[in-house]
C-alpha cells in the first residue's frame, strides 16, 4: 500500500531550476504563485497540468524544448528516415488550426515482421481529414513498410490491404489464431480493423466478423491472454465520445468554456468536459470471434476516463497477466487479475492511480520494464505540459511508489508535453533507459512567451548507479536527440538486427523519424524470438524472461501495446555490457511451464520454442547478425 503521506504531500521540487544536461544556461522556473505557497494553483482546463510556470528557455531564448542543444557529446541517435525511403510517406490529420480535440491526439506505431522473414517492419497509422470523412477527398493512408535487409524499406501497404482508410489512432500486434504469423489491430475514430495475416504478405479486414469493431473513438488497444486459455485476448480503451456532426465548440451544450482554455488562452475543447468513452475486453473465442465480456471481467470503465494506451503484463509476479490503462486528465487504472475470468481494480491501492501528490495527470503514453533488474515491472506515463512525468517503481506486496522528483527527472520535463515512453537500454550495459517523445496540442504555445512550443526534441534519461538515478542525455546539434519534431506514437526495436535498440516516431502531420541507434558502445547482447507452446500464445505474448550475465539478473516481456497507442519488437532484447557469456535464461511461459535454457553465445538473436528449447529460426538467427551488419551500414551512409 502507498505511504498515506505521499497521497497528500505536495512535490518540493515543482518548478525549481534545472541546468547542466542541456549544456546551456537557463532560466529558473518559478511557480506564478509566491514560492513559499505549496503549489501553484491549478487552473480549471480541458487537460490537466500542475499550474502554470515561468518559462524556461535557453541562452539563445529559445524555449527549452525546441533548444537547449550542445555542440559536441554523445551522438546516441541518427535520424535516418530519407536514407531507410520512410519520408515519401506523410501523417495527415484533420486541419493545421486544430480546431478540435479530435485532430490533435495523433496516431501510432508498430514493429512485426509480417512475413517472418527475421527483420522487424514498420506500420504507420494515419489519421484523416473532414473532406475524407465526408466522401469528397481522398482519405490518407496508413504504410506498412517492408525491411529490404539493407537498411531501406519499401511501402507495401496497398498491395498487403492495409490502408486503412479511416481515421486511425492506435495499432496494437498478436497472433490472435496462433497461426505462427503476426495479426494487426487498428484503432480508430470509427469502426476498428482487424487484419488478418493471410501468410503471402497480404491482410484481410475480419472485424466484422470477429466483433471487434466498436465505432467511436477506440486508442491503443492489447492483446494478452488473460484467462490463461492459450489465446490472445483483447482489450481496446476508449478515449472521448465524439459526434462529428456536433462538435464540442466552446460555450456550447457539449462543453463549458472553462474547458477550453489553456493559461487563459482560448483553445480546442477537452477532454476534461468532454463525455468519455467506455473500454472494451474482448475474450478470444478460438473460432475467428471474440464476446465482449467488458462488464462481466469488471474493466469497462465505468467512470468514463479517457484511455489513451494499455497494456497486458504481470505486473505481481503470480504468472497471470494484469492491465495497465493511462487515462488522459483522468487517474490511470491497474487492473489485478484474479485467475477466474475477473479482474479487482487496484488503480489507487496500488498507488498507480495518482502521482505522489495525491493528483491525477493526463497519462497518455506507458513505458513497462525492470529498470532496477529486481524482477518487477516498473512503470513510466507521459504527460501533458506545465506537469512533470511520473515514475512507478514496483515494491512488490508494497506496491507502486511514484519517484520521479527523488530520481532527479520530474524537473527538467515541465515545459514537455511527452506522448511516446519506453525503458530501453540504449548503450546496452544491462540497465534500462528511458526515452520520451514529445510534442504539443495547441499551434497557439508557439505564440506565446511560455517556454514550450509546438514541435518539441525527445528526451533521454540514462541509467546511472544501478538505477538509483537517471541523467539526461545532452541533445547534440545535428543528432536525432535534437531533432525538434511534433512527435506522437513511436516503437522501439531492433530494425537493423546489430543488437542496437532503434525508435520510429509518427509525428503529427509530418513525415516519419526513424532514429537509428548509433551509440558508440561496444557492449554486448542477446535477442530471444519466442515460440509459445501448445497451451501458450503461439507468440509467446505474456511470456516473461529472465537473463543472467556479468552478475546482473534482469526481466524482459513479451508484450502487445504499450508506448503511446504503439506496439514494440516483441523479441525480449539484453544489453549485458562486458559479458562474454549469458549464465542463465529462465523462461516462464504463459502457460505456466517455467524453463532453464541454454545460451551458446552473445551479439546474436537465438528463437527458443516452448518446451523444444533453441530451434533454428529465420536467416538473423544463424548468426548472421552477431556484428552490426556491413551491407545494412553502406547503405544507410550513402
Amino acid at each position: 500500500m502507498k505511504d498515506l503521506r505521499k497521497i497528500i504531500l505536495l512535490g518540493a521540487l515543482v518548478g525549481e531550476v534545472f541546468a547542466g544536461p542541456f549544456g546551456a544556461a537557463q532560466e529558473r522556473a518559478k511557480p506564478s504563485p509566491a514560492p513559499d505557497l505549496p503549489a501553484p494553483t491549478v487552473p480549471k482546463s480541458g487537460s490537466a497540468t500542475a499550474g502554470v510556470f515561468a518559462a524556461v528557455k535557453d541562452s539563445e531564448l529559445r524555449p527549452i524544448t525546441a533548444g537547449g542543444f550542445v555542440k559536441d557529446g554523445p551522438v546516441i541517435f541518427k535520424d535516418v528516415a530519407k536514407q531507410a525511403g520512410l519520408t515519401g510517406w506523410h501523417h495527415v490529420m484533420g486541419t493545421p488550426e486544430k480546431k478540435y480535440i479530435l485532430e490533435t491526439t495523433g496516431s501510432g506505431v508498430a514493429l512485426l515482421d509480417y512475413d517472418n522473414d527475421g527483420w522487424l517492419d514498420i506500420y504507420l497509422v494515419n489519421g484523416s481529414t473532414y473532406d475524407a470523412m465526408k466522401g469528397t477527398a481522398d482519405p490518407p493512408h496508413a504504410a506498412l513498410f517492408h525491411n529490404n535487409h539493407d537498411g531501406t524499406f519499401t511501402d507495401v501497404s496497398v498491395k498487403a490491404g492495409v490502408t486503412n482508410d479511416r481515421w486511425g489512432y492506435g495499432v496494437a500486434v498478436g497472433d490472435y489464431d496462433n497461426d505462427g504469423w503476426p495479426d494487426i489491430y487498428v484503432s480508430n475514430f470509427g469502426k476498428n480493423r482487424l487484419y488478418h495475416n493471410n501468410h503471402d504478405g497480404t491482410f484481410t479486414d475480419v472485424a466484422e466478423k470477429a466483433g471487434v469493431t466498436l465505432g467511436n473513438w477506440s486508442t491503443g488497444a492489447t492483446f494478452g491472454d488473460y484467462d490463461g486459455d492459450g489465446r490472445l485476448d483483447l482489450f481496446v480503451p476508449g478515449y472521448v465520445h465524439y459526434d462529428i456532426s456536433h462538435p464540442p465548440d466552446p460555450g456550447t451544450e457539449a462543453v463549458g468554456m472553462s474547458y477550453c482554455q489553456f493559461r487563459g488562452v482560448n483553445t480546442l475543447c477537452g477532454p476534461r468536459g468532454l463525455q468519455g468513452e467506455g473500454d472494451h475486453l474482448f475474450h478470444n473465442n478460438g473460432d475467428g470471434t471474440f464476446t465482449d465480456v467488458s462488464e462481466k471481467a469488471g474493466v469497462s470503465d465505468k467512470a468514463r476516463y479517457y484511455g489513451f494506451t494499455a497494456v497486458f503484463v504481470d505486473i505481481n509476479n503470480d504468472g497471470k497477466v494484469d492491465l495497465v490503462v493511462t487515462d488522459d486528465s483522468s487517474p490511470n487504472y491497474l487492473y489485478m487479475n484474479n485467475g477466474d475470468g475477473t479482474f479487482e481494480d487496484a488503480s489507487y491501492y496500488s498507488g498507480f492511480a495518482l502521482n505522489q501528490q495525491g493528483r491525477d495527470q493526463a497519462g497518455m503514453g506507458l513505458a513497462v520494464g525492470d529498470y532496477l533488474n529486481n524482477g518487477w515491472i516498473d512503470l513510466y506515463t507521459g504527460t501533458f505540459s506545465d506537469d512533470y512525468k511520473p515514475l512507478f517503481r514496483n515494491g512488490g506486496d508494497q506496491g507502486f511508489t511514484e519517484i520521479s522528483p527523488e530520481m532527479g527527472i520530474a524537473e527538467v520535463t515541465y515545459p514537455f508535453l511527452t506522448w511516446a515512453t519506453e525503458f530501453i537500454d540504449y548503450d546496452n550495459d544491462g540497465w534500462k533507459d528511458i526515452f520520451l517523445v514529445n510534442g504539443h496540442v495547441y499551434p497557439q504555445v508557439d505564440k506565446y512567451d511560455w517556454g514550450t512550443s509546438y514541435a518539441q526534441r525527445p528526451l533521454l534519461f540514462h541509467n546511472i548507479d544501478k538505477g538509483k538515478k537517471f541523467e539526461v542525455i545532452p541533445a547534440v546539434i545535428g543528432s536525432g536527440l535534437a531533432e525538434v519534431i511534433p512527435g506522437r506514437g513511436a516503437a522501439f526495436g531492433d530494425l537493423f538486427n546489430d543488437g542496437k535498440v532503434d525508435v520510429v516516431i509518427n509525428s503529427m502531420d509530418h513525415v516519419p523519424s526513424l532514429m537509428r541507434n548509433v551509440n558508440p558502445d561496444n557492449h554486448h547482447w542477446v535477442g530471444l524470438k519466442l515460440i509459445g507452446g501448445p497451451k501458450s500464445p503461439r507468440d509467446a505474448v505474456g511470456a516473461a524472461v529472465y537473463l543472467t550475465a556479468g552478475g546482473i539478473r534482469q526481466r524482459a516481456d513479451v508484450l502487445s501495446g504499450g508506448s503511446y497507442e504503439s506496439s514494440n519488437d516483441q523479441r525480449p532484447h539484453f544489453g549485458i555490457g562486458d559479458a562474454t557469456k549469458v549464465d542463465a535464461v529462465e523462461i516462464h511461459w504463459p502457460s505456466g511451464l517455467v524453463e532453464q535454457i541454454v545460451i551458446p553465445s552473445v551479439d546474436r538473436f537465438f528463437t527458443i520454442q516452448e518446451g523444444k528449447g533453441v530451434v533454428p529460426g529465420p536467416p538473423d538467427g544463424k548468426g548472421e547478425t552477431g556484428h552490426r551488419n556491413q551491407q545494412t551500414k553502406g547503405a544507410l551512409d550513402k
